[in-house]
């Protein structure tokens, strides 16, 4: 895999892609270029910036002159995904998932927020720190010099489908987590299967909280007029409102699924307990005879039938064992044990 293509983590220039005509595109324009850009109305023009690097998140204000509300969006890295429409641009928040490699919980998740400013020739996406989604976006972009010919709003859709499709390698995780729970419950009954189906089912309810508002964005971006979207493009957008429809149904699926494996753990519990009971039940039962006989002949008056009878031990022996025996035997015919 190539090493992907983006300016130093220090670099105050935003890595940017103009194309120039002719099928040739310039990249990573000086700050000079880029505002006779957006000053010209030249394009197309994608600029990605990274809002920790504060030069770069100047460009929002400075070249761009973009709403300070959006800005403020941009400036926050747990906002809710979105999409709002400004005067001469749509501002669309998203947010991509990933497991967290880094962290000894298997079921951690980590966030990406992309941030979108959609004009008519230019492209702006802004997100804090490295992100490879974009970095992956950035090098198609870079093979496939007809991809920014063809506008913001398809370059928009294929940053937009790469967020989306980042949820498909979570459920495929996620489906292998579901089995390997049905094994431990069905099969094992490991006690540490609760804790790890709680974790799972946190899980899915997270990336349905993540999931459901970026249903409504790409139903707005895929049906909804729109002087930035134009009906070709919106065709696209509908493709990954399937999508995002398909991963809503597996999510409903899996919570469906966590419900019905905890509910069996749940019953397998209830069914150990009572087999335990039915167990301690049935000693307690046969120790009857033996204590009460025993409490019996073993009160201190003189005058006890079989006392001073020379086989009077073994005789109440057998009479317990015979009696415990005879309880046994009700207790089986009552279907009991």
């Amino acid at each position: 895999m190539s090493t992907p293509i983006r300016p130093p983590e220090d670099s105050k220039h935003a890595r940017s892609f103009y194309g120039e005509g002719g099928g040739s595109i310039a990249r990573d324009l000086s700050l000079k270029e880029l505002t006779a850009c957006v000053r010209d109305g030249r394009g197309p023009l994608w600029v990605d910036i990274d809002t920790s690097v504060r030069p770069q998140l100047a460009l929002l204000e400075k070249v761009f002159g973009f709403h300070p509300l959006s800005i403020e969006d941009v400036m926050n890295p747990h906002g809710r995904a979105k999409v709002e429409a400004y005067d001469g641009y749509l501002f669309v928040v998203l947010r991509a998932v990933s497991f967290d490699e880094q962290t000894d919980d298997p079921y951690d998740l980590e966030t990406e927020n992309i941030y979108f400013f959609i004009g008519h020739n230019v492209l702006v996406t802004a997100h804090a720190g490295p992100s490879r989604l974009i970095d992956a976006v950035a090098e198609v972009t870079i093979r496939n010099e007809d991809l920014l010919a063809r506008g913001p709003g398809r370059l928009a859709h294929q940053v937009m489908d790469a967020a989306v499709d980042s949820f498909f390698p979570v459920l495929d995780r996620i489906d292998e987590f579901i089995d390997s729970l049905e094994e431990h419950v069905f099969q094992q009954f490991r006690e540490e299967s609760l804790r790890d189906i709680f974790a799972v089912k946190r899980m899915v309810l997270s990336l349905r909280r993540y999931l459901a508002p970026e249903r409504e964005i790409f139903n707005v971006l895929a049906n909804r007029p729109s002087p930035f979207l134009t009906p070709d493009h919106q065709l696209y957008y509908r493709d990954i409102y399937d999508h995002v429809l398909r991963i809503n149904d597996s999510l409903d699926t899996y919570r469906d699924l966590l419900s019905s494996t905890m509910e069996s753990y749940l019953s397998q519990v209830n069914n150990r307990l009572g087999q335990v009971t039915k167990g301690l039940t049935v000693v307690a039962t046969l120790s009857v005879p033996f204590v009460v006989v025993s409490g019996m002949w073993g009160m201190n008056f003189d005058h006890v039938p079989l006392a001073h009878h020379p086989y009077g031990f073994l005789i109440m022996l057998v009479v317990q064992m015979a009696l415990g025996g005879g309880l046994l035997w009700m207790l089986r015919r009552m279907g009991l044990f």
